[in-house]
Order: C-alpha cells, then structure tokens, then sequence
C-alpha cells in the first residue's frame, strides 16, 4: 500500500450502497475496476493485514487514490463496470481483447441484390443476417448459397461491366441478371427464397419449391421443373447435414480451460436447431487471477456486448460453477431485459456439446502454451547468438515492396516475446521518389517511423532490414541521428539473402561495426529471424498489390484538372467507354455535352501526355 494512500480516512466516507469502484496509480491510471452490492464492505476487504492473493496484494500496493460511483442496484454496476473496463481497460482487469465486429451476410437492395460479406459499419442499404462467430462461418455459407440460389455476389463494378455471362453462370452458380438472361420476375422470387433460408425456414423454401416444381410440370416446362427438382435435393441434403438430433431452441455452449495464465473460452453457437459455428475467446488474464474472476467477468463483458446482444440465446450451457453465478446470470437477464439463464449441470446430447467445447479449450490452451514456449526458446537463442546483454522484449523488421518502382510500399511488423504482435504493424505509402529506389524508399520509412521518438515511446530493441548493405547503411544513420538521445538505441540487423535467393543461405550483418554472425540454419533463432523477415515481406507485397489494384482502378480522367465526376460521366456515356476516351480527337471530345474546345484540348494532351 502506498504511502500516499490512507485507507482508514477513506473507508469511513464510504457508502455501503451498491455501486462501481475505480483504483488509480501514482501516474492517474485506473489500474483496476470493481463492482459491488456493498461498497464499503467489498472496499474494507482490500486492506486487511493477511491478504491471501498475490494478485490483490500487487494491485493494493499501487492504488494512489479510489473513486466511487454509487447505483441503484447491482445490476446498474455490473452494466457500469462493463463500460469502464471498455474505457480504461485496467492492467488488473480480466479483459476480453476481441475488437474485431462481427462479420454478417448483406443481401443489397439493387434491382439484382448480390449477396455479400459484410464486416464493419452498416452504411449501405439491405439486409444483414447474421452476426456469424468468425469470416469463415461467413464464407462457408456464400459458398452453401452460390450452390442452392442463382444469385449473384459479384460486386457492383464488375456486375456493371460485363456483356456476357460469366463463369458462375456456367457452372449454374449465378442466374446472370447482368445480361438479362433472367427476368427481374424470376430473380426476386430467388432473392425471396434466399432470404427465408437464411432466417432458418427452410421447409417453407422447399414447400415452396415444391409447389412450383408441379406447378411447372402440369405446365409441361419440364426443362424448369428438373431445375426446381434439383434445388429441392440440395436443400433436403443441406438442412440433414445441419439438423441436430435432439437440441431444440437457441443456446451456446461455452468449454472454459485456464492454465498458466492463459484462459480459452470455446463458444459453441446452436441457433433454431442448428449448429451455427464455433469460436474461441482468449481474455487477457492479469497474473493470479482466480478462475472465478476470470468467468464472470469474462460473461459480463461478452453478452452486454453491443455486437452480440441481438443473438443472446435464453440459455447458456457452461462447464464450470463459479461464485456468484446466480448473480451475474440475473444482473444480464435484467440489462437485456430479457430471459438468461446459466446451467452447468446438463444430461444427453447437451452434455455431449459441453465435453467437445472443453475439449476444443483445452485443446486451444495446450497449443498456444507450447507456442508460446517454443517463442520463448527463440528468442533465448537469438539473445545467445547476438551475445546480447538484455532480454529481447520487442522486434522490429522493415521492407520494401514495388513492382518496376511502382506503387512502393514499406512495411514495419512487430514481434514481441508471444509472436507477431500484429496491432503495431504499420505500412509507409512511399512518396517523391525515383520509382525503383530501394534505397530512398527505406530511408524514408526509417525516418517516418523514428521521427521525435523518445523513451516512452515504443522503441524496439532490434530491427531488422531487409535488404543488403547499403540499406542497412543508410538506416543506421537515420538510427544514429534520430535515436542518440534514448538511454538503449536499437541495435540494427541486415538480413541478406543468399546465393539464388534461396531460403537458408541468409547472413545476417551487424549495424555499425557490419560485423556479419553465423547462425546455424536450423537452428530456432535462425528460425525467428527468417519469420519476422518472411511476416514483413508478406505484410509488404499485400499492402503494395492493394496500392497497385487501387491505383489501376482509378480512371485516368480522374487525374485532369477541370473534368470532375459530371464531365468524366458524360464522356464515358457519349462516347462509350474509356479505351473511346483515350483514342477520341479533339473535335469528338468537344462534342460531348459540356466539354468546350479548350476544355477538349486540355484532356486530349493530357491522355497522350503533352
């Protein structure tokens, strides 16, 4: 406990109200929040003389001050302590690190909806059903979709473009409204049928193609007949595959293993009968947490979740008791205003779920362990090889990707003492350069990334360029200037292809004194070097290739001064298309509908270059 902190003085002003507490540090920090259905009594506990856990006692020893917001009811603080831990996201806190939104499915409202992967804001206009556990629940049901309904999920420039079918019409994957070969009439009735399915009501869609099969029959289209016929057998097959023998209802199903540290939360989502898909959650546990701890908070953060609430099912089955369980699943059933329920002890097929979701968790635990020994012993071996003094806690590599010198993208990826560290991955648009120019390309994302860095900034204790000697020069002095005022400079490393560009013959240089180190090939550190080196190239081409495509996407037109998006759009109505554009003469340009003679030189130069 602090010396700055009296705890007897403040203990007498607190209420025995239920509320929300916030601890801060010498630095103004909240470090911990906590609820309560007795402030003063849940407050008191904090500074007994034999405080058992060693969690508690690190987190009392650096409270500087504690302020209260008193509730209503303990419901009230549950929802209060759910919003603070988001707010501040406190060191101590058992925290649920999970801000990717959830991916949904979008039918758009055009004349020919396309159904498509959506993930992020809402903004354009449709349907959206879902939200789906993880992308590949997403994909896995496009592609169910593309089988069972003729509807397109092109997007809307390549829908636009086309003059003739494409091959997803051929393979009978897409109606191809695009060229008209299917009527608007027979295209809704599709979009319909799609859309029921993906609400779960899959007997009305195949009653429905049932009527019209016969329908068709008695109409002698026998031809439309055999294609409903077809579309009922895989409906019947897909809704077998997906039918849960004896689960009825909405629940999720949630295996819990905690050991060193590290918790996974293996979710099964069981929607309308069905199983919906899977998804594991791995909450950041501070050190001596209790399992108790480490499962309320984890359930109070995940279901007043914004993303997840519309789906909450009535029950959740979960594989361990906890203190205090009652109280949460009634504190979530009157924040959502809705029945909630959590049951560990269950019989039959539910019980068959709860086993897979605790052998998925363990599962998951014993595997990210070993990772993260095998990390570990990593960079133990790299430390030895660099004859470091110091433990290596953060890793940085940099390089350049472009195609002839164009659209030069840089890359910067991160490794910590756990892996990739992929929140600190940045990229570097490269800039007024000569295209081609590796060595002006690096020394600008050198100088972008070190510019006013200082101690309590995140400096790396390594980082690697890739590329030869004279990048590694010029970085070194970058390196040089902008860091010679921290207390530790990073220590750069050249990381040199070898003969063929073939993997395993790198060498590896020493910044500054270009000392070159033998590492054995297979040997671990070797091994992390070629992987960070390998993260960054990939991290590198990605960002370039989407640069390239964005740029290549982008109409020449766009790029004249003076033609703005009504003058580019009646160019390329009245003189149909861009490729006429390019090869049109003046005259023909001044032709078109608010385009003057000189405004018609101005782009007729530009497009040839003059």
């Amino acid at each position: 406990m602090t010396e700055t902190f009296q705890s007897k003085s403040f203990l007498k002003t607190v209420t025995s109200s239920p509320g929300v507490y916030r601890m801060y540090d010498k630095q103004d920090e909240v470090i911990y929040v906590g609820k309560a259905k007795d402030l003063k009594k849940r407050l008191t506990s904090y500074f007994r003389s034999n405080l058992p856990n060693v969690k508690t006692q690190a987190l009392v020893s650096n409270i500087h001050h504690i302020d209260v917001t008193v509730t209503h009811s303990e419901t009230d603080a549950l929802i209060l302590e759910n919003d603070y831990i988001k707010q501040y996201m406190p060191k101590y806190n058992v925290l649920l690190r999970d801000d990717k939104s959830y991916p949904y499915i979008l039918l758009s409202q055009h004349q020919h909806p396309r159904l498509a992967y959506h993930r992020g804001t809402k903004r354009e206009k449709g349907h959206y059903f879902g939200p789906y556990p993880n992308g590949g629940a997403v994909r896995e049901s496009l592609n169910l979709m593309q089988k069972l309904f003729p509807i397109r999920q092109c997007d809307d420039v390549y829908y636009k473009s086309r003059s003739r079918p494409c091959l997803q019409y051929q393979l009978s994957r897409c109606s191809a409204p695009c060229v008209g070969i299917v009527s608007d009439e027979d295209y809704q009735e599709q979009v319909k049928l799609a859309t029921l399915f993906l609400r779960g009501k899959d007997q009305q869609v195949i009653t429905t193609l049932v009527d019209k099969m016969e329908q068709a029959a008695i109409n002698m289209a026998y031809e439309q007949a055999a294609q409903y016929r077809d579309q009922i057998s895989a409906l019947r097959k897909v809704s077998e595959q997906q039918e849960v023998s004896n689960a009825k209802g909405d629940m999720d199903v949630i295996g819990v293993h905690f050991a060193s540290g590290i918790a996974c939360f293996h979710l099964l989502f069981i929607r309308d009968g069905k199983i919906f898909g899977s998804r594991s959650y791995y909450p950041s546990v501070p050190v001596a947490t209790e399992l108790d701890e480490v499962l309320s908070s984890f359930l109070g953060q995940f279901y007043l979740n914004e993303d997840v609430q519309r789906t909450i099912p009535k029950e959740v089955i979960l594989s361990h008791d906890f203190e205090g369980m009652d109280i949460t699943a009634a504190s979530i059933e009157q924040a959502l205003q809705k029945k909630f329920s959590i049951k560990t002890q269950v019989r039959g097929e539910r019980a068959s779920f709860l086993r897979l979701a605790l052998t998925n968790a363990t599962n998951a635990v014993v595997t990210k362990l070993s990772h993260k020994n095998t990390i570990e012993q990593r960079f133990s071996l790299l430390e030895e090889a660099l004859e470091l003094s110091f433990l290596i806690k953060r890793m940085e590599c940099f390089d350049i990707s472009h195609t002839m010198g164009e659209s030069t993208v840089a890359s910067c990826v991160v490794f910590n003492r756990e892996g990739p560290h992929k929140a600190d991955y940045r990229r570097y648009n490269i800039t007024g350069i000569t295209g081609g120019d590796d060595y002006a390309a690096m020394e600008q994302a050198i100088n972008r990334r070190f510019d006013k860095i200082d101690d309590s900034g995140k400096v790396p204790d390594i980082v690697f360029i890739d590329g030869g000697l004279g990048q590694l020069r010029i970085a070194q002095s970058i390196v040089d200037e902008k860091c010679a005022h921290l207390m530790k400079p990073p220590l750069l490393v050249g990381v040199t292809k070898g003969e063929g560009r073939k993997a395993g013959l790198e060498t590896f240089v020493i910044g500054g004194s270009e000392e070159t180190i033998d590492i054995a090939s297979d040997s671990p550190a070797f091994h992390l070097i070629l992987h960070i080196r390998d993260e960054s190239h990939r991290f590198a081409i990605t960002g370039h290739r989407n640069k390239r495509q964005k740029t290549r996407n982008t109409s020449t037109l766009e790029s004249i001064a003076g033609v703005g998006p009504k003058r580019r759009k009646a160019l390329l109505q009245h003189l149909g298309g861009l490729q006429e554009v390019n090869n049109a003469s003046v005259t023909e340009l001044a032709k078109v509908p608010g385009i003057s003679l000189e405004m018609a030189q101005t782009i007729h130069d530009s497009l040839r270059g003059g």
